[in-house]
């Protein structure tokens, strides 16, 4: 089966987005795929190096939430990544072969830099972050990576990385890593904005479900529509890209037509809704609190998922210290 790699960093509890936007893909690319799903911890340290207190909790929060929306280590395997000391070695060593200027012109390099504006990111872990994302891809010769469209550039880099290290080495170690474009539904956060943990306007998988409740109910709709009286616009309007999600087609007919015809008020929409994310949110909430009782040590319980990612390296480094001459 040909490999698939992914990870996410441990920043806090996931979000409705994150489902969305990765996790459920990777429930299916595991039916698939020989799937590594990692945590991203050193990458974490990029944007939280000030702050690293909360990393060892957020990792155990990270994998309870993959368990509980169906990543199973039985199919995939789940590691840490700072348990894997070869992703600091072949770093260290595509260091040396890697233009400064390929890092720089990073798309995202500037856009995270200008969304942190709060936080001091001058620093070569946050330049070399697509360098260590390469590291994490082709130490296990994955061939896909699941990303969104905009993620497309660092892909690019990674397949130049490798490039240039066969030609300057004369050899053929690593896959050259390919996207797997993956359509994420459009979910902003319950204020408007993008969905996001530091906008505070996120729905948390495992969120009370009380609190689920408070905040659709009190979410934007269409600015436009002040009365119940007033025909509204859906195509405006966040929560119903919310029920393009979770509705059924005859509910979202409903539902257009009863906004635009001032049929059904921004409640009666909202209530919909909330019926459809607690009947989502009530078996992954279930299926966490399970696991969260089961496990105590996340290194233990991820110990053979580690074993085999850290085999794995390691059989990519004795090739790569042979044709440098380590």
């Amino acid at each position: 089966m040909e490999k698939v790699l992914s990870g996410m960093r441990p920043t806090g509890k996931l979000h409705i987005g994150h489902y969305f936007g990765a996790l459920k893909n990777w429930v299916d690319l595991q039916e698939k795929y020989e799937c590594f799903y990692f945590i991203a911890d050193w990458h974490a340290l990029t944007t939280t190096y000030e702050n690293p207190e909360n990393i060892e909790a957020y990792r155990r929060d990270l994998v309870l939430d993959w368990l509980s929306v169906g990543i199973d280590p039985e199919k995939s395997t789940l590691f840490i990544q700072s348990k894997n000391l070869y992703h600091a070695e072949l770093f260290v060593l595509l260091s040396m072969i890697t233009p400064v200027a390929w890092l720089e012109r990073c798309p995202s390099y500037k856009e995270i830099k200008m969304e942190l504006k709060d936080r001091d990111l001058n620093n070569l872990g946050f330049l070399s972050y697509p360098l260590l994302q390469t590291v994490d891809i082709i130490l296990y010769s994955a061939k896909y990576v699941p990303v969104g469209i905009d993620q497309l550039p660092h892909i690019e880099i990674s397949r130049e990385i490798v490039r240039r290290f066969h030609h300057l080495y004369n050899c053929e170690i690593f896959v050259e890593p390919e996207g797997l474009l993956t359509e994420v539904p459009k979910l902003l956060g319950t204020d408007g904005r993008k969905m996001s943990k530091s906008y505070g306007n996120t729905i948390m998988l495992s969120e009370d479900l009380k609190s689920v409740e408070k905040k659709i109910m009190t979410m934007i709709t269409d600015t436009n529509r002040k009365r119940r009286s007033d025909p509204g616009n859906p195509d405006i309007c966040p929560i119903f890209d919310y029920h393009k999600v979770f509705s059924t087609e005859d509910e979202k007919a409903e539902i257009i037509d009863g906004c635009k015809n001032a049929k059904i008020g921004c409640v009666d929409c909202k209530r919909i809704l909330l019926k459809h994310l607690v009947e989502f949110l009530t078996p992954i909430q279930e299926k966490r609190k399970y696991y969260d009782n089961l496990i105590s040590d996340i290194d233990e319980f991820l110990k053979d998922g580690q074993q085999k990612a850290n085999e794995t390296a390691g059989k990519i480094m004795e090739s790569v210290r042979k044709a440098m001459r380590i």
